[in-house]
């Protein structure tokens, strides 16, 4: 499974040389995964849920890029998304806002932003069953857009792929 944001920059099957057809894929606005709740439903946690249980898939990965305009969102703050209601809410419910001064093409905080949806992923319970079972792996990547380098998340860093 490979979550990641709905940015038409990011082409998965062109990042990870998979055929078609051999990934299930999430595209959400910021590759946001909302914080599980047994009590409500998302088409993200439906979505997540199917290729876990369902289709049993051995491995996800949680893909954010650089310049992504939810991560800018995040941390320009509420009034950068007036114009955008539905956006603000989506973003106030399932991430928090920021404030300081942006790193150049957001590589930090788009860093920093996937490995809080690794964390959100595997408080799901579904997830962690599989995890702590050893027959599910969750990764976390991060794309330079100009660059195309493709960096994954170990030993607390980032490093090339």
């Amino acid at each position: 499974m490979f979550i990641t944001c709905a940015d038409s920059r990011i082409q998965p099957a062109a990042i990870t040389g998979a055929e078609p057809g051999s990934l299930f894929e999430l595209r959400t606005a910021g590759n946001v995964i909302p914080a599980f709740s047994p009590h409500s439903a998302s088409s993200e946690m439906a979505t997540i849920e199917f290729a876990v249980v369902q289709l049993r898939v051995a491995e996800i990965v949680v893909c954010g890029h650089s310049h992504c305009g939810a991560v800018n969102a995040l941390h320009s703050g509420r009034p950068a998304l007036d114009h955008l209601p539905t956006m603000l809410r989506w973003l106030a419910t399932h991430a928090p806002f920021r404030t300081g001064t942006p790193t150049d093409g957001l590589r930090a905080e788009g860093k920093e932003h996937v490995v809080a949806q690794l964390r959100a992923l595997q408080d799901y319970p579904f997830v962690r069953d599989r995890l702590d079972a050893g027959d599910l792996r969750v990764h976390g990547w991060f794309y330079d857009i100009e660059s195309g380098d493709v960096s994954a998340f170990a030993a607390d860093r980032f490093q090339p792929l």
